[in-house]
């Protein structure tokens, strides 16, 4: 008996010249809500359900855009937390999933505008391994407010912005490999900003640059916050690139200790705030990822691997789930073209 997914595939694939003349020019998310794949339950024969996804996957992951839908990657922000979405963007290459767009929030934009602009994983890696030496922490751990409020000036995240300038100095937007798209916050309208071209490394700087610790960035007659704080998963964005398909990849605060000073309250508070929009948000994305990274917090960069092998670990367990949303997703476009 074969599984309710390989029914559901092989009526698609019979009805999609049908499919396709009721859609017309359906809008992506009426495509979407159609082939949700969240109403499919998997069950039955699985050998099946391989046979099919893989033959349809390997015609799938080796078309053209223009051939099969456009897939973006959305990365939420979570300081130290999302630099769980290492693991999940080595994971979908490895596999070659295919990525077309890529868009990013704080320190998702971080990494996103890194993977976008192919160089080697191995090093953004090798961040997360260096960051205890190089001392990342300290832009957010030793940073007391009393000083803050006698000297009345916000501060410069000295160490994460001399790695964006080091690896992302230089670049724009057009020299990226994949084209991508990062958020922040008009701290004076509160307004949200989606970077799509221009220097590339003020652009993520401003994305990850939290209200009322750092000093805002200021480019274009704005002054410009984490826009984590307006947009913690940039699923809209990804799709403003072109994207039809969007995964998400959400490092969701789970942290439930008690902050051990004032500074870490406000931050505390700043990435709640985040976590409530990233949940609204997940609902307009067409799957989802969420590495379980425990209680690390936004400033724990000391570990940093430890959430990127989590994103290794929840990617590598939502892949084959992943490829087959994507593929009933995709399955009409997939024939119309065959």
């Amino acid at each position: 008996m074969k599984s309710i997914f390989a029914i559901s595939l092989f009526t698609l694939l019979a009805s999609a010249p049908a499919i396709l003349h009721a859609q017309g020019s359906a809008s992506v998310e009426d495509r979407a809500r159609q082939n949700n794949p969240s109403s499919i339950s998997f069950s039955g024969d699985e050998s099946d359900d391989y046979v099919l996804r893989e033959a349809l996957w390997t015609r799938a992951a080796t078309a053209a855009p223009g051939a099969r839908p456009t897939v973006g990657l959305a990365l939420s922000g979570g300081g130290a937390r999302a630099f769980a979405h290492t693991g999940v963007l080595d994971v979908l290459n490895y596999s070659g999933f295919p990525v077309d767009y890529v868009s990013g929030t704080s320190m998702g934009a971080m990494v996103g505008a890194f993977y976008a602009s192919g160089r080697p994983m191995d090093e953004m890696w090798r961040f997360g391994r260096e960051a205890v030496a190089l001392k990342v922490a300290r832009d957010f751990k030793t940073i007391r407010m009393l000083p803050l409020l006698i000297a009345d000036k916000l501060i410069n995240p000295t160490h994460i912005t001399r790695f964006i300038d080091g690896k992302l100095g230089g670049l724009e937007f057009k020299d990226l490999k994949k084209p991508f798209a990062c958020t922040a916050m008009d701290l004076r309208t509160g307004e949200k900003i989606i970077f799509t071209d221009g220097p590339l490394a003020i652009a993520v700087r401003a994305s990850v640059n939290i209200p009322g610790i750092f000093a805002p960035v200021q480019y274009r007659q704005r002054y410009l916050v984490d826009g984590g704080v307006v947009d913690n998963i940039p699923v809209d964005a990804a799709r403003g690139l072109g994207a039809e398909w969007v995964l998400a990849s959400v490092a969701e605060n789970s942290v439930d200790r008690m902050p051990e000073s004032v500074l870490m309250t406000l931050m505390q508070v700043i990435d709640i705030r985040g976590t409530l929009l990233a949940r609204e948000a997940e609902k307009s994305a067409d799957f989802v990822v969420k590495p379980k990274v425990g209680d690390i917090t936004v400033a724990d960069f000391d570990r940093c691997v430890e959430a990127g092998e989590a994103g290794v670990v929840a990617a590598s367990g939502r892949l084959d789930a992943a490829k087959e949303a994507y593929l009933v997703f995709a399955a009409p476009e997939l024939v119309e073209k065959l």
